[in-house]
């Protein structure tokens, strides 16, 4: 999330360079890009969906190494009665099967950063391009946003057009989630 945000900054400041002139009376507004993205609905559903995506896949993986302190206590427990040989091999097991489980929880978190990468990338690209359309229907020269690589040290809150954009793009975001649920039922009802 944080990239995406790094992201959106860098472009707010690269859309705010005018080739050094300046005017009297050119109109600018900023963005606080962090609110933005906390506030707009499609960032919040994006991060529930993997929130829960990720605790189901940790539920099946906390399972499986529920599982492995079980037979690693029984390991314990045996390797004197069962001899030496024994608890070599077993031993061996265990400690291939962690290695396993280990890869599993890995690739887990790889997949699912990934996954929300890649979400994430295109609400950040539609959040520019709704900034940008934004920008040129209002007249504004410039739209600079905020973040922890911040463009903006200083602005009067009334050049604020944050809840203006997170208004506009989540009214964007329920109408496409509501033509999404009704090509649902569509295929559904077929």
């Amino acid at each position: 999330m944080k990239k995406g945000l790094l992201v959106l900054g860098c472009a707010a400041l690269l859309a705010s360079c005018n080739n050094g002139s300046t005017t009297v009376g050119q109109k600018s507004a900023y963005v606080d890009t962090q609110k933005l993205m906390q506030e707009y609905e499609a960032t919040k559903d994006v991060e529930s969906k993997y929130k829960i995506k990720s605790d189901e896949l940790g539920k099946e993986l906390e399972a499986d190494i529920a599982s492995f302190q079980k037979e690693a206590s029984s390991f314990q427990a045996n390797a004197q009665a069962k001899g030496m040989a024994w608890a070599q091999q077993k031993g061996a097991e265990l400690q291939k099967r962690e290695q396993e489980l280990s890869m599993k929880q890995q690739s887990i978190m790889q997949t699912l950063q990934m996954e929300s990468g890649k979400e994430m990338d295109s609400i950040v690209k539609t959040v520019k391009a709704t900034i940008t359309d934004y920008g040129k229907k209002n007249g504004y020269d410039y739209i600079y946003g905020t973040e922890d690589a911040s463009t903006v040290l200083y602005a009067k809150e009334e050049y604020n057009i944050t809840d203006l954009i997170v208004k506009e793009l989540n009214s964007k975001y329920k109408g496409t989630t509501a033509i999404k649920a009704a090509d649902s039922k569509v295929e559904n009802a077929e």
